[in-house]
This record gives C-alpha cells, structure tokens and sequence, in this order.
C-alpha cells in the first residue's frame, strides 16, 4: 500500500513539473506544427544546406564585391617596426602596451631599437592578480559566498587579460627587460593549463582565508597567511614562466643590429628609466566609445585592475568623431596607439581586412541583423575582446578617415604582414578604447576626464579585459 501511494505520489508530481515545463513559455505540439509549416525549403535552401554541410559559413557568406585587391596606401603612417605574436595566450594587451613603448622609444632615440619581454612582465602581472584575489577575498570574507562581489573574485582568481594601464602599474613598480634577457617559455605563449591550475589553488587559498577571518584570526595572521600563499603562487610561476631576471648585461643596437654603445648592467627598473624615461601614470588617458552612457562623462570599473595598489580601468566616454580626433593628433606626431576592438566581426582574416560587408550572413540565412552598437553592446553581441596597436590612418581631402591600420600580434606570417586594415564605417561600429597622450588632449577633454567618475561593475558586457 505504501509503495502504491508512493508512486501515485511520485507520478503526479512528474506530471506537475512536466505541466510547468511546457506551459506559457514551453515548445508545445500545436507550436512546434506551426514552426514546422514556415520552413518551405526551396531549391537554393536544399543547395545551401548541402554546400553548408561541407563548407565553412565565411566561405558561402563571403561577399566577393569586396574581395578585390586591397587599397594598403595610407597618408598617415609610424614608423613599421617587428610583429609580435602572442600565440595561444590572451595577453594582446600586453603585447600592445609594449608596443607603444618601443614605438615611442625607437622615436626619441631615433636609431636604437629594441624587443621586450612580455615573459617577464607577465610573471608579475599574474603573481599581482593572484594577489588582488586573494585580498578581494580578505575584504569581503564577511559577505555570503553568493554575494555578487564574492563570486567574481571566484570566478574569476586569474586571467590573462587587461588594458594599457595594467602595463603602465606593472613596468614601473617591476620595470622592463629585453626579450633576449627573458625569453617566452611555453607556458607564456600557451596559458590556459598554467592558468586553469593556478585558478583551482587560489579558489582553495581563498576559501581557506575566508575561513580565517570567519574564525576571528587577527589581520597580522591573515596577512601572514597570504604571503605564504603568494608564496606557493610564485613558485607555481616560476615553474612555468621562469624566474623573473633581477640583474643583466645589455647594449642597445640600432635597426641593422648593430651594438651602439658597450654592454652595461642595468636592473630591470633602471631599464625602464632608460626606455621610458619617466612615470607613465599620468601621462595619458583611456577613452572608450559606448552609446549607452552619457559621452563626456569619466567611468572607472572597480576592482578590476591589474595591482591590488594599482589603478581602476578608467574611462571618458567619447563620440567617435572625438577619438577620431585624438588618434589622428597622435599618428600625424607619429605615436602609435593602444587600441581595441570587437576584432572578430565581419573579420577577412585571410586578408586581414575589416569591413561591414566583408561576409552577408543576412542573405546567407534569409533573414536580418539590425542591431545598433548600443544594442549589441547591452545584449553582450559586442564588446572589446582584442587590443591593437593603431599606426596608421588615411584621410581624405577634407581631413575625414577613409581607413585605419593596426599592427597585430598574430604573428608575421598573418593578415597584412602582421597588419590589419580597417574601413572607417568598420572602425566606428567596432572600435572601443583609446589610449592617448595627453599632450593631443584638449583642455576641455582633460577636465572631462578629471570629473569624479561613475563607477560600474566589472560584469557590465564593455568591460570585459582585452585578450
């Protein structure tokens, strides 16, 4: 009798929850007959089907208007310098950063040239993000572990990606030195079992500090504690990534490879100053393009940084047509740029051209895509996922952009010998950040930035790091 309620019980309770699976909001027959009855394939649908069977979407989508040869003139151009290639990393970011830097030096210096490590700098920056997590974690022990703050430092304990100013934080608290000095390991060109490793022991680390402070240990132990969990970190990366160099010898050589001076000793701080010459701090501003927010307003996202004593992503929202504006100042004086971008849309990557028509996936599906930027980046469709370096623009007679070239860091071998081109209509619907000297900044633009800014969540789908 019990075993009959029991399953009388049981099978009522099935049908309940299948009765609240399929109504108001379930695929019912009646709907799934009507979904059915709108596909009325034709000819040219049983064609596609079939090619698409054995074909790659781009390769039907491709819109052969555009595949003609490729206009690569441009009225305003920096000085070409070596392509950099990340691999199987998501440390564009850097890449770009260290870019810059080079550019800027081989300019001032104007013959020596020189390739930095991003081995090196990339030790740091993951040893100072294992850091902000676990202190993340110490901050807000007291918080439920659902709380949405708690979870992200969970979520996310480390990660490859960021912005320019974590390479500003990072190079002048640990300096720069030469790719020669310290070279890529694997683990740098490839991160993710480094990285997946590293996350499941700081999510442990943390749970374990967040026990601690539950226990009513004393700041000083807790402090203690993390320091020797830094510890194993550092290990960890020096396993992986090598030990960061302390002391070298170097000479600086000019664009044939020519030494110009005799070898010196320097620390990698004192290279900094000689590369640099100074803080970057200071010295530049962020500026994005985001429709949703009110333009000429500062937004700075909290707690994500690259340093827990570091600096918030900060941003002053701009029109395209001002950062337009300032990246033209910029190239004209021949400084190159940190940009990013949603580089994967509408992306020839053969080519390594960007353009809106490059593919017509509309016609391919029968159907259309009439989403604006605002709506692409509220519905997370868009949003900057790849830093670049900008070099180049080429305008019109009036001054107007008709297209701009980034120096890439895939390698030499891709798009335009490690470059890619980009149509102006293409840079406006998909370009992001900026970052840009201040001395091509208006004053206006600069109280702007200096405004007490509206602080935003990580989460929100435009802050997402470069990779």
């Amino acid at each position: 009798m019990m075993n009959r309620l029991f399953l009388s019980v049981f099978g009522l309770m099935a049908a309940m929850a299948v009765g609240a699976q399929t109504k108001d909001g379930g695929i019912t027959s009646a709907m799934l007959q009507q979904i059915e009855q709108q596909q009325a394939p034709s000819a040219s649908d049983r064609a596609l089907r079939n090619a698409l069977a054995a074909n790659a979407i781009d390769l039907l989508a491709k819109n052969q208007q555009h595949a003609g040869e490729l206009d690569t003139y441009f009225s305003v151009e920096t000085r070409k310098q070596t392509i950099t290639d990340q691999k199987s990393s998501g440390r564009c970011w850097m890449f770009s950063g260290l870019n810059v830097l080079r550019s800027n030096f081989a300019q001032r210096t104007d013959s020596l040239t020189v390739s930095l490590s991003q081995d090196y700098l990339f030790f740091w920056d993951q040893l100072e993000k294992a850091n902000l997590m676990l202190q993340g974690v110490i901050d807000t022990a007291k918080e439920p572990i659902d709380n949405q703050r708690v979870q992200f430092f969970f979520h996310h304990p480390l990660n490859d990606g960021g912005t320019f100013c974590g390479v500003a934080d990072l190079a002048e608290k640990y300096g720069l030195v030469p790719s020669a000095v310290q070279p890529e390991t694997y683990s740098a060109d490839n991160t993710s079992k480094m990285s997946a490793i590293i996350k499941s022991k700081l999510r442990e680390q943390g749970l374990e500090l967040r026990q601690m402070v539950a226990s009513g240990k004393k700041a000083k132990d807790i402090l203690q504690r993390k320091t020797q969990m830094l510890g194993e970190i550092y290990h960890m990366l020096v396993i992986t990534l090598g030990e960061p160099v302390k002391e070298f010898t170097y000479a600086f050589r000019d664009k044939s490879g020519k030494a110009v001076s005799a070898p010196r000793k320097y620390t990698p701080k004192e290279f900094y100053q000689e590369m640099v010459g100074g803080p970057l701090n200071g010295t530049f501003i962020m500026v994005m393009n985001d429709p949703r927010r009110e333009y000429y307003k500062t937004y700075e996202v909290e707690y994500d940084r690259h340093t827990y004593d570091g600096h918030n992503w900060k941003y002053l929202n701009l029109p395209m047509e001002d950062i337009e504006t300032l990246a033209i100042a910029s190239l004209k004086d021949g400084r190159k740029l940190y940009s990013s971008y949603d580089v994967g849309k509408q992306l020839d990557r053969k080519r390594g051209y960007a353009d809106l028509e490059n593919f017509d996936y509309a016609s391919l599906f029968g159907t259309t895509f009439t989403m604006d930027k605002a709506q692409r980046i509220s519905t997370f469709d868009s949003g900057s996922t790849h830093a670049m370096t900008l070099t180049a623009v080429d305008l019109d007679r009036d001054g107007n952009p008709l297209k701009w070239k980034v120096e890439n860091s895939w390698g030499k071998e891709w798009g335009q010998q490690g470059c890619l081109i980009m149509t102006a209509r293409w840079f406006r619907e998909y370009m992001f950040r900026l970052v840009v000297n201040k001395k091509y900044v208006s004053e206006k633009l600069l109280r702007d930035y200096e405004q007490k800014p509206v602080m935003v969540m990580p989460e929100d789908p435009l802050f997402l790091p470069d990779e």
